[in-house]
């Protein structure tokens, strides 16, 4: 990769977080009063629980470095689950969510030994995987928790908005699970009969035989796949709840530290809604959205105090945000020794 290349990247680095610190600039000068945050005080046990929300982090990359593990059946070492874990993580912060980490996860296997075929079905199993927790944890929290809690808490229009996006993005998150589950396991074919067709172009035909290994690489995991003991899904599945629920717990152990009161099943749930609306965020890796979002969808639990509110927001965007821009710092040197002892082989 070219020297371009690389100032690309920081800049796509670059502009979420200026997004990002102009929404939440806004939202302080809007809500927030400095005799507000005097009120604060970080006790032993805020602290405590701000370190439980570090842990809830780890847990949630764990959960995914332990998914790869399975879903490449040992061929990736912890070490290199890591990388192209934080890689994962790296992309989604730097692009629109609609496309996110996952999206470009069989690019990064690939470059761990991973045939490329192969590595598509895998992308496409861990993306199925996703969409499955988002499916299965809204009847369980509806089971729990009456529909009010997550949005009968006021009549602003604001919150209608959100009601009526929540169902409509998670219509969608079910028609893509769906269609997820038929390429990757029913008919992968299909799919690959498609590609074959669309690189026929002349000016794309130069890539086909690429594209030909490829689909004989998915229909062969695919039906590995289907052969997988119910074991192997068993723990792919759990790896993946483990994964979002360490990642929806954090926000559970910031209002521990900064609004005990709150009902923590609440705000739990609430996650869900708030991580599926950033599906569809434009802004790369729902920079400002979150932010905005985070604070008017959780204020009713603090009484309206908007200031704790925009603090535990901060402070869960720089937890399941900017870290992994700063993961990526340490990450991409890896992408870019990788180009160069390719262009040296050749």
């Amino acid at each position: 990769m070219s020297n371009p290349s690389l100032k690309a990247i920081i800049l796509k680095a670059t502009l979420p977080v200026l997004i990002g610190i102009a929404v939440v600039a806004w939202l302080f000068s809007r809500d927030f009063s400095i005799s507000d945050f005097q009120r604060i005080t970080l006790s032993p046990e805020a602290a405590l629980y701000i370190a439980l929300a570090l842990l809830m982090v780890a847990g949630r990359e764990m959960g995914m470095m332990w998914r790869w593990r399975i879903l490449t059946g040992r061929h990736l070492t912890w070490k290199k689950s890591f990388r192209v874990t934080m890689l994962c993580e790296f992309t989604s912060a730097i692009t629109p969510t609609t496309a996110g980490g996952s999206a470009l996860s069989m690019v990064f296997l690939s470059r761990e030994g991973i045939a490329i075929g192969r590595a598509t079905s895998l992308s496409m199993i861990t993306l199925m995987l996703d969409q499955l927790f988002i499916i299965v944890m809204l009847p369980l929290i509806l089971f729990a928790l009456p529909v009010q809690s997550l949005f009968g808490f006021d009549a602003r229009t604001f919150n209608e908005g959100v009601k009526i996006a929540f169902w409509i993005v998670y219509a969608g998150v079910c028609a893509l699970g769906v269609a997820l589950f038929l390429g990757a396991l029913v008919c992968p074919n299909s799919i690959s009969r498609s590609l074959y067709r669309l690189f026929s172009i002349r000016w794309l035909r130069r890539w086909r035989p690429k594209i030909e290994k490829m689909g004989i690489d998915m229909a062969a995991t695919a039906a590995e796949l289907r052969r997988a003991s119910l074991g192997w899904w068993v723990q792919a599945i759990a790896a993946t709840f483990v994964s979002w629920g360490c990642r929806f717990l954090v926000v559970n152990a910031l209002f521990l530290a900064f609004a005990p009161m709150a009902d923590q099943l609440v705000v739990f749930a609430r996650q869900l809604v708030v991580w599926t609306l950033l599906t569809i965020s434009p802004t790369p890796g729902g920079s400002g959205v979150s932010e905005w979002l985070f604070t008017n969808y959780y204020g009713d639990l603090l009484g309206g105090d908007t200031s704790i509110a925009l603090i535990i927001a901060v402070m869960w965007r720089i937890l399941s945000y900017y870290i992994y821009l700063l993961a990526g710092v340490f990450t991409l040197p890896w992408v870019f020794v990788q180009r160069r002892d390719e262009s040296s082989a050749q």
